[in-house]
């Protein structure tokens, strides 16, 4: 159904069609100067409903367990790449079944499953390059001990497998430059590339903050092209999750009440807790539309925070040129990538709705929430 801003639910995810086809058409650009294939990284974003506009540009996506996998299977229709730190024997025959590709963590899992793999099945395994910039451990696939992917020290089992492996992923990036990527290649390529005769494809993984302003998009085709003449026989994928969605639109919710004590709070239906994780977990603030983030800047301060009985609930301290009332919205920019996807009904609240704004300004919301999600959770 199509609304206007006044009609909306709320709290609600609002997925700007014009600003993700932007980001899509830079992708595409970038597939066809460097001649890769950039995949959907569905653990970042998972709208359905705009994957007929997605499917236009990318070349499938990648998928880390037997849900993801079947969403890309059934609704987005192209190539499929699963990886999981672990598969489940349950569903490993499922996973085979509507995989193009499937990467696995350990040499162990290959041991396990490899009676399994089907015909169709182009395996590979994830790589540990032991190089990472990212500065926040929760975030950095190549910390120290990490449990994602085998490090050179534990490859001495590659021999056995080398006939059925045919690439090698890796992932060691986080909403990063491809400065980052350069310093993942060289030591990627320092401690593997003497295997890469015998393989067919690279997975360089997620992480690549390719449609960020500051993003060099020029260099990336560079260093892609620059790999490719290295070793032309390899097909080269990227898999980012943040770059589909990143700016793409905002989170609107409603100031319920204002209390004060010793400042003034302003509680609103939305939640950090449930709707927007990464506020408490990296620690991350928001920008907010017509605020500012130093709450000393406007002349009226707020801390915004959520409706949970979580003491923790806040999404931070901004100002305002006007005093906030009850009923008043409040725009959080840039929700879309990794916000819908780690939601939570914690405390029995709602799941923000989800919209679609057109190129002709019409809101269609496509799903909306209540007590069937919270109940189907516990």
């Amino acid at each position: 159904m199509n609304k206007n801003n006044d009609t909306l639910p709320s709290p609600i995810y609002i997925c700007e069609e014009e600003l993700l086809e932007k980001n899509l058409q830079l992708l595409q650009y970038i597939q066809d100067q460097a001649d890769v294939s950039i995949l959907l990284a569905l653990k970042g974003f998972a709208l359905k409903s705009s994957f007929e506009l997605c499917r236009k540009y990318l070349k499938g996506c990648c998928a880390s367990g037997l849900n993801e996998a079947l969403l890309a299977y059934k609704e987005f229709g192209k190539e499929v790449h699963t990886y999981s730190p672990a598969f489940k024997p349950s569903e490993f025959e499922q996973i085979s079944e509507i995989s193009n590709h499937i990467v696995f963590n350990s040499f162990s899992q290959l041991e396990l499953y490899k009676n399994k793999i089907t015909k169709h099945n182009s395996i590979g395994i994830r790589i540990n390059p032991e190089y990472s910039s990212v500065e926040v451990d929760l975030y950095n696939p190549c910390a120290i001990n990490s449990r994602l992917g085998i490090t050179k020290k534990e490859f001495i089992s590659y021999e056995k497998y080398q006939d059925i492996i045919e690439g090698f992923h890796f992932h060691a990036l986080c909403e990063q430059n491809v400065d980052a990527l350069e310093g993942v290649l060289e030591n990627f390529e320092s401690n593997f590339s003497s295997y890469f005769k015998n393989l067919k494809w690279i997975n360089f993984g997620g992480g690549h903050h390719i449609t960020r302003k500051d993003y060099k998009v020029e260099k990336l085709i560079e260093v892609l092209k620059n790999f490719k003449k290295r070793y032309p026989h390899l097909k080269v994928y990227l898999e980012p999750g943040e770059a589909i969605g990143w700016q793409t639109g905002y989170l609107e919710s409603t100031v319920l009440d204002i209390v004060s004590n010793g400042i003034q709070i302003a509680i609103l239906d939305t939640s950090a807790e449930c709707h927007m994780p990464d506020t408490l977990a990296m620690p991350y603030k928001a920008d907010i539309r017509g605020a500012s983030s130093n709450p000393s800047e406007k002349k009226y301060s707020y801390r915004l925070a959520g409706n949970t009985c979580l003491a923790g609930d806040i999404l931070g301290d901004y100002s305002f040129d006007k005093k906030l009332v009850v009923g008043d919205k409040i725009i959080l920019e840039d929700m879309i990538h990794y916000t819908m996807v780690k939601t939570t009904t914690f405390n029995g609240i709602n799941l923000p709705s989800i919209a679609i704004k057109k190129a002709n300004g019409n809101i269609e919301v496509v799903t909306n929430f209540g007590y069937n999600e919270y109940i189907s959770r516990i």
